[in-house]
């Protein structure tokens, strides 16, 4: 049986809205098209999708290096949404880029290159936007040293 999770908006201005998780804790969050649509009083959706993207790797590596007793210490995480025009002439999300770099040497972790090979197929929300964006990941440790990309 699949699991809803759901998510009200409100608008309050040209394209301002707040969203609202439903039967969270979480605040109200602020969305807004940059100018000249919006007033950039927010991330728009475009932001937002990169963002999820991002965490959700950030939240798969972490859990992955965790269960073999790592702590990596406190990630860095850059993602780069690139946008383009489709044959039609409509703006698309094409790709996404996202870079994370440990807060350790790579050395000092276990089993690193079994969590680092695996971390990604646990992300839900990057699989699941696979089959149409290009979703690319690099993964780095304190010194550096690329381990994935």
């Amino acid at each position: 049986m699949p699991e809803n999770l759901e998510i009200e908006l409100v608008q309050q201005s040209g394209y301002r809205f707040e969203v609202h998780f439903t039967n969270t804790d979480v605040p109200v969050l602020v969305t807004d098209e940059q100018a000249p649509l919006g007033g950039g009083s927010g991330p728009n959706p475009s932001r937002l999708l990169g963002a999820a993207v991002a965490n959700c790797l950030a939240a798969s590596l972490l859990f992955s290096l965790r269960k073999f007793g790592n702590e990596p210490g406190p990630l860095q995480v850059h993602a780069t949404v690139s946008l383009e025009r489709n044959p039609q002439g409509r703006m698309r999300v094409s790709r996404i880029g996202v870079e994370i770099r440990l807060g350790v040497a790579a050395a000092s972790l276990q089993h690193a290159d079994r969590a680092i090979a695996q971390f990604e197929d646990f992300c839900i929300v990057t699989q699941s936007v696979r089959a149409a964006i290009d979703v690319a990941v690099k993964v780095t440790d304190s010194a550096g040293v690329v381990l994935k990309g």
